[in-house]
């Protein structure tokens, strides 16, 4: 069972009671963040396995990822130049998940609380005190998304040059050519930072607005002192979360209907893993 956090006496703060250097983003009114394991981690992903199972929404999913793959499909009949960002393109789900879950997050807040939990109750996170603050937290996501791919272009064209004449033609580009391996080598380094960040800052911060009438400030504050506290568990989460998205974007990303409400729901519950619900 989750512990809250007993530092030792160098490394607290004593008007805090937190590990250095989580102790520095506190504020009054905070709330506690607690010690965590990598078992923790692997339940939350259970009860977002059963979530999944007793609230199934991959139809919804389904409905949105046909689109995307379709426009994907039509824009590689009229020409290549989109090559470049599908990769990058495909990893922005790990960047803008987190936005994209807040309906999952009300639908398991619902089930702990026994409440209806049919998908349309999905949309009740709109009526939520910390709509607000979620939809000023998802601009700042698509801000960061929308960076990855400007950066992730240049990095192209830099090092490989201009559109690919086909499809055989890029990948050769990427794999057969020195500044295709920089690529591949600088682009998934700057790809990993960027999920980093997100992972971080929202790991706890959606979960806790759709829970709670909180600033961003704060919901941010309290998602990077969990995971400066949890650093083992909050890697093996990413690596979760990168693996799940790995597999699910495989068949034409259509894997992800299931991949990313299971994901979702074992956000909410890492969440009440992570942060103290007495306050």
């Amino acid at each position: 069972m989750a512990n809250l956090t007993r530092p030792t006496q160098s490394q607290t703060s004593p008007a805090i009671g937190l590990r250095w250097p989580a102790s520095v983003l506190w504020r009054d009114g905070d709330p506690q963040v607690r010690a965590i394991t990598t078992a923790d981690v692997w339940n939350a992903l259970a009860k977002g396995i059963d979530d999944f199972r007793a609230m199934p929404t991959h139809i919804v999913f389904i409905c949105i990822i046909y689109p995307v793959v379709g426009i994907i499909l039509a824009r590689l009949l009229f020409g290549y130049e989109i090559l470049p960002l599908i990769y990058p393109m495909a990893a922005g789900f790990a960047l803008l998940g987190p936005f994209f879950a807040v309906g999952l997050y009300e639908l398991s807040r619902r089930r702990e609380q026994h409440l209806d939990t049919s998908p349309i109750r999905a949309l009740d996170v709109l009526h939520r005190p910390g709509i607000d603050a979620i939809f000023t937290l998802g601009a700042v996501l698509a801000l960061v998304f929308v960076g990855w791919l400007y950066i992730a272009n240049m990095m192209y064209v830099q090092l490989i040059g201009g559109e690919p004449a086909s499809l055989s033609d890029f990948l050769n580009q990427v794999l057969n050519t020195s500044g295709g391996k920089q690529l591949m080598f600088a682009g998934n380094l700057v790809g990993f930072l960027f999920a980093l960040f997100v992972l971080v800052t929202t790991v706890v911060s959606f979960p806790m607005l759709v829970d709670r009438d909180v600033s961003v400030g704060m919901a941010i504050r309290t998602s990077i002192r969990a995971a400066l506290e949890n650093p083992i568990p909050i890697a093996l989460w990413g690596l979760i979360v990168a693996l799940g998205l790995l597999l699910g974007a495989l068949p034409l990303l259509i894997g992800l209907a299931i991949v990313l409400p299971i994901l979702g729901h074992a956000t909410w519950h890492l969440y009440r893993k992570l942060v103290d619900q007495s306050i």
